[in-house]
């Protein structure tokens, strides 16, 4: 029995590992896959709530990979993921008992932040790194149904 579960430990470790080193490479060749940014933010906060690092290194280390292989600012993220947990974490924890509703609410206001702070990006630094288009829905709906999941 503890043989089995260290398995699937390991077999989902390295599941994980995969998708976060190899999914940002496929974002950059298949350009309507989702990016998923929100759920990894949500993951973030998780772990600095007291997850550990077992959500906080997959999901820096995502982050990280979206930016070297997309060129999406790191750090416009990590602002993202700061300014909701100082703005409105404290106000949604009032549903802990319904954790889907935190967690969709969760990814949905990290994405919309990150999403405002790229049009805030382009519009100081006037480049045309985003383009709104269906794509972004697209990517907001899969990241609530990861979330959901």
């Amino acid at each position: 029995m503890q043989t089995e579960r260290f398995l699937l430990r390991i077999v989902l470790g390295m599941g994980i590992a995969l998708f976060v080193i190899l999914y940002p490479m496929l974002i950059s060749v298949y350009v309507f896959l989702p990016l998923f940014v929100g759920f990894a933010g949500w993951m973030l906060l998780r772990g600095f709530e007291g997850g550990g690092y077992r959500y906080i290194i997959p999901s820096l280390a995502y982050l990280i990979n979206l930016e070297v292989n997309l060129s999406l600012p790191l750090l416009l993220s990590l602002f993202a993921v700061l300014l909701y947990y100082l703005l409105l974490y404290d106000k949604v924890q009032y549903l802990k008992r319904c954790k889907t509703c935190v967690a969709v609410i969760s990814v949905v206001a990290i994405d919309l932040l990150y999403l405002a702070a790229l049009m805030t990006y382009d519009l100081m630094l006037d480049a045309g790194t985003l383009v709104l288009s269906d794509l972004l829905w697209y990517s907001l709906i899969a990241d609530i149904a990861l979330a959901v999941l």
